[in-house]
């Protein structure tokens, strides 16, 4: 520990460091160059920015939100909401970082924010001025009016102001990650009663993580001029991390926020590993999120130090004492060479001790209570209160008041507030628990219903001593798991002192007392708040934006509490407090998404064929997670449509290969397999011969249809399942629901075989010329031997195993052939040799789609969750002779009404007319409302084969209104277009091509 130990009462001055006392858990040796709005200051390794600053002279660190006035840490760490900067530069900026919290390394660049044209001389602090106009709820009652002004100039003035930071616009440079981690215990916090827990579980065998949000372990032992046995507190706490460091059953987490509680012991941790350092190794993250699944949990998240409230409280020097004893002890900083405190127990006490121990002049201690205890080094002002400061962009002066109204100005540049202690509950109610008000403490302890297997130590357990806290960290971890205290070794001596804390939270009389400093919140506005109306916790908090700002309302909520509970004549507890949500600390939205941006955003899955369509110059599409060629353009094509048209007539006057691998494969396998998918599947395949295969629509179980595919039967047991796109892996997890929860006993077993298969479409009139040069001569796909929708096992090519269906999504004579999906190149490229004499195409999925629409298929237009088997024309599947499910629930009256809606297609009278997916079909005559609505257009494309646009379409009573003659309007693109209804099936409505 570089320079640990006690103060003989001098500053220690380096380097323009006026504000550096001597001691302190800093590297001396070490010293660091970082930048402050431009300017050149030192510090040392173990600094925070917010040290180093203070000990350069700097109390001028941001500005706040509404009223840009000028603000300095009040705290040294996370809870902190004044100190807020921008780190690095460039693409690599990092806004609204606490400068409390973020370590300090050689070469740190910083920069203040929410102010022009300088944090010294901020423009927008004129708002200061207006506070009377811009008081709570200012902007529910302005914006209102007049409703024309929103869109162009309130809203614009609103977004331009929003936020602290500003983002670069460059796309972040930095590398996240994610991770999974297992433990018997997860000790979250690292001060006495953590490292307590740990050890207790650690010597007992058990796989422990305990985590730190600080780059140093020991909590407030490091904040602290006391003693554990024989040894300083800080220095107690390194060798109980070099203790646990030698367990192979303990991992040590520092510089680890664990920001969120989740069901099933699931906790969300936030790892910062680089952002202490100039610059990372290639690739090395920056942070890591962590999934930490626990079986048991001890919160050791200790407690945060809460202020009262008086005038202008807000200045530069204003902190919490616990902030200032932290600054003294662990970094050797004060605030200024002068200091009062301001205190209502004894806690503010020990500060002045600690300050005057390390040479800074203690002008008062300001204790409200009559009976405070007195001092020998520096005078205590028992029964009196601070009533105001001074000091423009620092403090300089404060204003003292005793019982009798007497006022006296005492000249310091540093305040310590202390008005007692919150234990940090925040993660014990991420489940929906409220924490309960403690009469002892006068503060919120967790609630009783604490989310499964988590218990409570040390400070947020109110366990305020330090002995407390070592004795409930190792209770906690033995009942947690249930080892015997009475193994283990006595506790060191620790300080047991009685702690008791006053309520007092606000001095009467103030009005521009701040509650919220970093969201301008005074006592002014929730009496404000409380005189409209807005009493409730959640209706103060939204009308006041008390506790909205970056640190959830730590230092915050329980002044307002109080004084609205003062207000109505309430206890706080009766009060309340509003939830607490996870994030625990802000957490950056690059940690949360981790790897998956850009291309990473979701993994990209690339057909069999993928290569050889890159080769053949295709035009891929995003489908699902896959990348599917969309056509394949050719010399002289200008326009996708060419290209496209050219697919569909050479396909439908010759042959054409499409990779339809994307299709979900499962494979269905089992003695009681035909009797499940009988289940799933609103039609039946129990009496489905083998070597056939059969179109299947499958409902949800409220009767709307879910997904359609077909299943082949290979074998007795064995059935091949297709699914679309789109719905694979939702058919699968739905299937798999059905065999383990509502039919276990059925022998069946699934897998899905998605990716295990190349899958390939040849449909056209020679597509069973051209799959006969490829499939094995004792194989015979004669239209006598492999009929329409025939399936079976084969080779292909000398031996090499696959599957051959007999199914058309096109309309035309075609097949689907399967291979091993290691052959799929090899496959594509082979079909496309021997099918030259043919004049072989490949298609992609827009022709694909338009051939679909041509024959009148539904695809995900249709099936598009609202959908029924009577609505897709399907009615007759439904089999009324077994029951499946969704089948009961599909009979609803509301889903079988004689008006509902039918699939059927539309044609333009106009051949040059458009047909507009998603246009709304009315009568010829009579009004265009939502009220005259007869139905909407799912699906439309231009037919090559036709000449002429077409549609599907869901019209009301749409099968009986074959031939009528209807109007197609869009008010988006302002269009009216008469078209006739026709069947849906445009292209060989009796399916003789299929079947040749």
């Amino acid at each position: 520990m570089a320079d640990h130990g006690t103060n003989h009462g001098t500053h220690h001055r380096t380097h323009g460091q006026i504000n550096r006392l001597s001691g302190g858990q800093i590297d001396r040796n070490k010293p660091l160059s970082f930048t402050f709005d431009g300017k050149t200051f030192q510090g040392y390794h173990g600094d925070t920015l917010a040290s180093a600053l203070l000990a350069n002279g700097v109390r001028l660190m941001g500005r706040s939100f509404k009223y840009h006035r000028p603000r300095g840490p009040l705290t040294a760490g996370s809870e902190e909401p004044n100190a807020i900067v921008a780190l690095r530069s460039g693409a690599y900026q990092e806004p609204n970082t606490r400068a409390t919290t973020a370590e300090l390394f050689d070469g740190l660049e910083a920069t203040s924010q929410n102010r022009w044209p300088s944090l010294a001389f901020d423009a927008m602090a004129i708002n200061d001025r207006f506070s009377n106009f811009l008081t709570a709820g200012f902007y529910y009652k302005t914006f209102m009016w007049p409703a024309a002004f929103w869109e162009k100039i309130y809203e614009p003035i609103i977004r331009k102001a929003a936020g602290l930071g500003a983002l670069t616009g460059s796309a972040d440079p930095d590398v996240y990650d994610k991770g999974f981690r297992h433990c018997d215990l997860l000790v979250v916090g690292a001060g006495p009663s953590g490292l307590m827990a740990a050890r207790t579980a650690a010597e007992a065998g058990f796989e422990v993580i305990i985590a730190d949000e600080d780059f140093r372990f020991g909590g407030r032992l490091n904040s602290e001029h006391e003693f554990i046995g024989d040894q300083a507190g800080a220095d107690w706490a390194a060798s109980q991390v070099a203790h646990l460091g030698t367990f192979s059953n303990v991992r040590v987490m520092s510089r680890t926020t664990v920001i969120g509680t989740f069901d099933h012991g699931i906790y969300g941790a936030v790892e910062r590993v680089t952002d202490h350092l100039r610059t990372s190794a290639e690739g090395q993250p920056r942070q890591i999120l962590w999934r930490i699944y626990a079986k048991h949990t001890v919160l050791c998240a200790g407690a945060t130090e809460r202020p009262i409230a008086f005038n202008n409280n807000d200045r530069p020097g204003v902190m919490l004492a616990g902030a200032m004893r932290s600054y003294a002890n662990r970094w050797g900083v004060s605030a200024a060479r002068d200091a009062v405190i301001f205190t209502s127990n004894d806690d503010g006490h020990r500060t002045a001790a600690d300050l005057h121990r390390q040479g800074v002049a203690i002008a008062a201690v300001v204790d409200t209570r009559a009976d405070a205890p007195s001092a020998h080094e520096y005078a205590v002002i028992a029964g009196t209160t601070v009533t105001d400061t001074r000091g423009r962009l620092g403090l300089n002066a404060v204003q003292v008041t005793d019982a009798t109204g007497h006022s006296r100005w005492l000249k310091a540049g540093s305040l310590g507030v202390s008005g007692g202690w919150n234990p940090n509950v925040h993660l014990t109610s991420h489940q929906g628990a409220r924490p309960v008000w403690n009469d002892a403490l006068n503060a919120f302890v967790p609630s009783p219903s604490l989310p499964p297997h988590m218990s409570v130590a040390g400070a947020a357990a109110g366990m305020l001593s330090t002995h407390g806290a070592l004795h409930s960290g190792v209770d906690a971890a033995c009942k947690a798991l249930e080892i015997d205290p009475r193994t283990l070794p006595a506790l060191p001596k620790a300080d047991d002192r009685p702690v008791t804390q006053s309520a007092f939270w606000c001095v009467q009389g103030s009005e521009r007392a701040w509650l919220d400093q970093q969201n301008d919140v005074t006592v002014k506005d929730v009496k404000l708040s409380h005189q409209e109306g807005f009493r409730a916790v959640e209706h103060l908090k939204r009308y006041t934006t008390l506790g909205m700002a970056t640190d959830q309302g730590k230092t915050s909520n329980m002044g307002g509490l109080a004084v609205m509970a003062e207000l109505t004549g309430q206890p706080i507890a009766d009060v309340g407090t509003t939830m607490f949500r996870p994030p625990y600390t802000p957490t950056a939205i690059g940690v949360l998404a981790g790897r998956s941006r850009g291309k990473d955003f979701h993994p990209v899955r690339l057909t069999p064929s993928h290569y050889w369509a890159k080769e053949r110059g295709a035009v891929f599409v995003e489908v699902g997670n896959w990348l599917r060629a969309q056509w394949f353009p050719i010399e002289g094509e200008t326009h996708w449509r060419q290209s496209v048209d050219r697919e569909v007539l050479a396909t439908r006057s010759s042959v054409g290969v499409c990779d339809c691998t994307t299709l979900g494969k499962i494979d269905v396998q089992g003695t009681d397999a035909a009797v499940f998918l009988n289940k799933v599947y609103c039609n039946g395949f129990a009496k489905l011969a083998v070597g056939r295969t059969r179109y299947g629509l499958m409902l949800r179980e409220d009767g709307i249809a879910m997904d359609d595919g077909t299943a082949a039967r290979l074998a007795e047991d064995h059935f091949v399942v297709t699914t679309t796109t789109a719905n694979a892996g939702k058919v699968y997890q739905h299937m798999e629901f059905v065999r383990q929860c509502l039919c276990p006993d059925l022998d069946v077993q699934l897998i899905s075989t998605t990716e295990s298969w190349a899958q390939y479409a040849i449909a056209g009139p020679n597509a069973r010329a051209l799959l006969q040069k490829v499939v094995d001569a004792e194989f015979d796909i004669s239209n006598d031997a492999f009929p329409f929708m025939a399936c079976g096992a084969i080779t292909v090519c000398g031996g090499l195993r696959a599957r051959l269906f007999r199914i058309s999504f096109s309309g035309e004579l075609a097949f689907e052939l399967a291979v091993p999906a290691r052959y799929g190149d090899a496959m594509m490229r082979r079909l496309m040799d021997e099918g030259e004499e043919f004049n072989v195409t490949p298609y992609g999925t827009e022709a694909l789609g338009v051939m679909r629409i041509e024959k009148g298929h539904a695809a995900g237009n249709e099936l598009n969750g609202t959908t029924t088997a009577q609505n897709l024309g399907l009615g007759r599947m439904v089999s009324k002779a077994k029951d499946s499910i969704g089948s009961k629930l599909s009979e609803r009256v509301g889903l079988n009404t004689e008006d509902g809606l039918r699939l059927v297609g539309l044609r333009p009278l106009n051949p040059k007319d458009k047909i507009t997916a998603g246009g709304h079909v009315m009568s010829a005559e009579g009004p265009v409302n939502a009220a005259h609505d007869q139905g909407y257009v799912t699906s439309a494309a231009y037919s090559p084969t036709l000449g002429n646009m077409i549609g599907l379409a869901f019209i009301k009573s749409g099968s009986e209104r074959i031939g009528d003659r209807m109007r197609l309007v869009s008010p988006l693109t302002k269009t009216s277009v008469e078209v006739e209804v026709v069947s849906p099936h445009f292209v060989d409505p009796e399916g003789e091509r299929q079947r040749a």
